[in-house]
Parts: structure tokens; sequence; C-alpha cells
């Protein structure tokens, strides 16, 4: 079991999954903070981790409103930024691996940080025959908005899949949570295609 220790956590109202995008713009000084120390070594940048909350607000940390989040979350590695005017920086991020908080904390300057333990990465698995259909509809999302995607794309991965699909269709952000949360690709693509046939998309093996 690989332990992180101190890591400073992001609580947010949205999902972040392995090798899933996610920008975001930083304002408050906590989290400016927490960049920098991301950055402190500039060749190998530290990650930070991104949890959806459970309860409380993305700002409150403290007292009755205070941000609670979910015990699963993922890492974000931060692979380009920007600051377009001062005191705002825009940061771009890949999900790496999941994790589980063993233990969390709110330091002196009301940053979230957590010890954790690094979950196993999703197995590499292929596509079953039933489930293709969930490839040909992220294919067609992934022409319209090809942005919201990371490279790169693993087309007949069903893990790769099931992620990217979980990201973007209209779900609520627990239901993407529980998707996350799932070890299993197949399991997860399983749902995924009899949501998408309670849609009136008809799948192989689900009509």
């Amino acid at each position: 079991m690989t332990v992180i220790e101190n890591l400073p956590l992001f609580p947010l109202g949205t999902v972040l999954f392995p090798q899933g995008r996610l920008p975001l713009k930083i304002f408050e000084v906590r989290y400016m903070e927490m960049a920098k120390e991301c950055f402190r070594d500039a060749a190998s940048p530290k990650p930070f981790g991104v949890c959806l909350l459970s309860s409380g607000t993305e700002v409150a940390q403290t007292g009755d409103g205070a941000a609670v989040p979910h015990q699963i979350g993922c890492l974000a590695q931060i692979v380009s930024w920007d600051m377009p005017s001062l005191g705002v920086l825009l940061i771009e991020t890949r999900g790496t691996q999941r994790f589980r908080i063993i233990e969390s904390r709110v330091d002196k300057s009301r940053l979230a940080r957590a010890t954790v333990e690094l979950l196993p990465a999703d197995p590499v698995k292929p596509i079953a025959a039933k489930f293709a259909a969930c490839a040909i509809v992220l294919a067609a999302i992934v022409d319209k908005m090809p942005e919201l995607f990371a490279a790169p794309h693993q087309p007949e991965d069903a893990t790769w899949v099931s992620n990217r699909l979980s990201e973007v269709l209209p779900i609520s952000p627990l239901a993407r949570q529980k998707l996350m949360e799932l070890a299993d690709p197949s399991q997860r693509i399983e749902i995924i295609a009899q949501f998408l046939t309670t849609q009136g998309l008809p799948l192989p093996g689900n009509a």
C-alpha cells in the first residue's frame, strides 16, 4: 500500500477521473499557496487531491459550512499554467490515480490536507462486443468536442471509454462519484450501457 502524507486537497463540486482533464481557475490565497507548493520542484511538480464535496461548500472550510470531501478522490497533476492577471492563476490538470482518505485535517491557512492511500489503477481491458456502442457514442462526442478530452485517446480500452463517458453524460455529481469509485471498468461500462439504453439508445444485448 502506497501512502501519501500531507496531500493538499481541493474539494470541488465535480469529479476527476484518472486520465481526465480538469482546468481550474485559482484565486483564493490558500489554493495559490497550494499551487506554489506543487511547483516547488519545477522539474517534477507534486500532485494535489481532488475530491467531490460530500457536504459544505468549496469556499467554507471551517464552521457549519465546512467542506467535507468524499473519501475517494483522484490525484491531479498540473500540466500547464498561466497567470492572465495578478492574483488569478489558470491551471490545466490531468487525473492520475485514485486514492482513499485515511485522515484529513485543515491547516492554519484553511487548506484541507490528508493522509491518503493510493488505490490500484484500473486494469486495461478490451471493450466487450455487447458494449461496443458505448465506444461509438464516445467517438461521436470526441469528434464534436475534442477539447474535453486529454490525449492519448484509448478508444479500445474499457477503462478509458467508461471514464470518459462518466465525465460527460448528463448525470449527477454523486452518480459520477459512484462510477469513479468502481474498481472494475467492466462494471462501470455496463452501468453506463444501461443508462444509455434508458435514454433511448438500444445497445446490443440490452435492447
